[in-house]
């Protein structure tokens, strides 16, 4: 980088500064300059950076000051759709006014996200659904779809955007009819796709990325050729959905929706064909079915022992879609949509065959088994390779997160994404944790694996929630946990006037509006609230971890991969399993302190952190606070801050 740039940087991060003008806040951080010089460099260069800024640092407006000045077409992708309208609405306008920027920016989701008015119409007329407020919701889209200008479903409040009436209003990449669908010219997903085209700046997420990069689906793909640059915030996500991505997923809620939509099309262009929409209605019972033997158990499974419960039923499944399928190849050629219908179930078929007899020794079969559905899935032992392909000279790439390296090592995040030789930099937190923070480490608690840990947890936590009136997250690493933690703190906290709140009561959202708006709550969480919220100030003072995160042994993907690295000579618990709990704890411990005024105790329950000879390398890799034992001193570090 010229010294020019250099100057030019320095001017506007400085305290009289181009930021510090229309932000009331704003402090120069040497980091957050530091930060942006390299990526500037990075970006003049076309080089690659992974580059990792502790909270506090200012990385959103390090990497899009030096985005802007480049004056190319950039990519931006972030970890959740949350995260992606916060930096399209909130921080890249800032950072334009700053620079009073011209460049042309657009956001850019996934179909799911849009309105379809095709599908819309049709799931109007054909009136049926699963539940009796469906067609009520349906209508009051209906009313949306007129009023907004973009079509995205987050403008639609009194909907949650997780409803499960959003299916029958949105397209799928099997059933679009693309330049065939009678509306396309009114089409929201392919009108926000025109203006990602045509921009300067795009926000995208990471599945968004991914899907559409090895998937060619969702727009991205037309729009690298022209990408000066790509930006991926929230980069330790990006191993875990690549994988999704290079590997081979199907699920019973995609083939649900497949019998839905043909049986519509059938009713309405193969009247005189009753047998095909029979069909599909036998398809849909035959996949409920499928769910069934499971009862209300939910998580992974290997394909092996899934195959010896229900290998049966799954093949009756695959004969119904065959069926399906035989049928709507004698009807193609009376209607467009009866035809893509045809070439979406043979390709499910193909799909779902070829996940019964995989045999490759760099992919391990598992499924999901959720409340409703099944997810098969295949991934690929490692995305390195695929990953490390994708980076080229044609463009710069730059990953940033506070949480990529260990202790400082970035070696873990390398190995997983297959970028061994590049440059890597890492700017520490400004904040003062040795004076805002507290890590409490409990005495005397019993094995993580024994029947009364969650018992255990809970009554060496509860002190502190009374201490603190509440003021608590209490993150959990398995859904059981949560649950059984519930029980016990309902019992405890009855007559104390502290609102309890757990996960997927609510949508997540209005649970983090309830918890910063009431005086006195706890949230119960599991790992949707480990990362990517930011609660500040006296609201959020206590943070609970009950264990260590690493992921369960009988995990199907995990016990594949610790089996292949034992197998390549490596060592898969400090290779792999111990680098990946870490920056999980990081993340999760990231939600305590979030600004230079807040304070609060850090209490991590699991004994493995000090009895353990690995403990002392995860415990250095947590910010800097003072550490203690001694519940009383932990309470009085809460009593002495609390300003209320």
């Amino acid at each position: 980088m010229s010294s020019k740039a250099a100057d030019e940087l320095e001017r506007i991060f400085s305290a009289d500064g181009k930021l510090a003008a229309i932000l009331p806040d704003f402090r120069p951080r040497e980091g957050q300059l530091q930060m942006a010089q390299r990526i500037r460099s990075t970006i003049a260069n076309k080089a690659v950076l992974i580059a990792e800024a502790g909270t506090g640092t200012g990385k959103t407006l390090a990497y899009l000051i030096p985005a802007l000045l480049a004056a190319h077409k950039v990519i931006i992708s972030t970890g959740t759709r949350h995260l992606q309208d916060q930096l399209f609405y909130r921080d890249l306008p800032l950072a334009k006014a700053a620079l009073k920027c011209t460049l042309n920016s657009a956001l850019l989701k996934g179909r799911a996200n849009y309105i379809c008015t095709w599908h819309l119409e049709r799931n109007l007329q054909n009136q049926r659904f699963d539940r009796p407020e469906t067609g009520v919701q349906l209508e009051r889209i209906r009313q949306f779809s007129t009023q907004t200008q973009d079509g995205d479903k987050a403008g639609l409040t009194d909907i949650p955007e997780d409803a499960p009436v959003w299916q029958y209003a949105t397209s799928t990449r099997e059933n679009c009819l693309n330049a065939e669908c009678p509306h396309v010219g009114e089409c929201f997903l392919f009108a926000a796709r025109k203006r990602a085209m045509e921009a300067d700046i795009v926000v995208v997420n990471h599945h968004l990325f991914f899907a559409d990069v090895w998937l060619r689906d969702e727009g991205v793909a037309e729009l690298l050729p022209a990408t000066h640059t790509v930006i991926f915030d929230e980069a330790h996500q990006l191993p875990e959905t690549a994988g999704l991505f290079f590997g081979d997923n199907l699920s019973t809620g995609q083939l649900l929706t497949f019998a839905r939509d043909t049986r519509i099309e059938a009713n309405i262009h193969c009247k005189d064909f009753p047998a095909l929409s029979d069909s599909c209605d036998v398809l849909e019972k035959t996949l409920r079915d499928l769910r069934l033997p499971f009862g209300t158990d939910t998580g992974r499974w290997s394909a092996e022992r899934f195959l010896q419960k229900a290998s049966t039923q799954l093949q009756i499944c695959l004969d119904a879609l065959n069926t399906v399928n035989a049928y709507l190849q004698q009807q193609a050629a009376r209607n467009p949509a009866i035809d893509l219908a045809w070439q979406t179930g043979g390709r499910f078929a193909e799909q779902w065959t070829r996940w019964q007899q995989h045999h490759d020794a760099n992919l391990v079969r598992w499924l999901e088994i959720f409340s409703h559905s099944i997810a098969f899935n295949a991934t690929p032992l490692s995305v390195a390779d695929i990953f490390s392909r994708q980076m080229n000279e044609e463009r710069s790439w730059i990953f940033t997160s506070a949480t990529l390296s260990v202790k400082g090592d970035f070696s873990h995040y390398c190995r997983q994404t297959g970028l061994n030789e590049t440059d890597c930099a890492n700017w520490d937190s400004p904040f003062c944790y040795a004076e805002q923070g507290l890590l409490f480490a409990p005495p005397d608690m019993p094995d993580p694996n024994s029947p009364s840990y969650t018992t255990a947890v809970v009554q060496a936590a509860l002190p502190l929630i009374l201490a603190n009136k509440g003021r608590a997250f209490l993150l959990f690493t398995s859904l059981r946990a949560m649950r059984e933690a519930q029980t016990l703190l309902q019992k405890s906290l009855k007559q104390k006037e502290i609102t309890i709140l757990m996960q997927g009561e609510r949508p997540r959202s209005d649970l983090l509006h309830q918890f910063r708006t009431h005086p006195h709550c706890i949230l119960l969480a599991s790992q949707g609230f480990w990362e990517g919220v930011d609660v500040k100030g006296d609201t959020l003072s206590l943070v609970v971890i009950d264990r260590l995160p690493f992921s369960p042994p009988d995990d199907p993907v995990l016990s594949a991969r610790i089996e292949h690295i034992k197998k390549t000579g490596g060592n898969a618990f400090m290779d792999y399993q111990l680098p990946h709990a870490v920056i999980s704890l990081k993340q999760g411990a990231g939600r305590l302190i979030r600004d230079e005024h807040d304070y609060g105790v850090l209490m991590i329950c699991d004994p493995r952190l000090t009895d353990k000879p690995y403990g002392r390398r995860i415990w250095q890799s947590l910010p800097p606070m003072q550490r203690t034992r001694k519940p009383e001193e932990a309470i009085a570090f809460l009593t002495a801050h609390r300003s209320g």
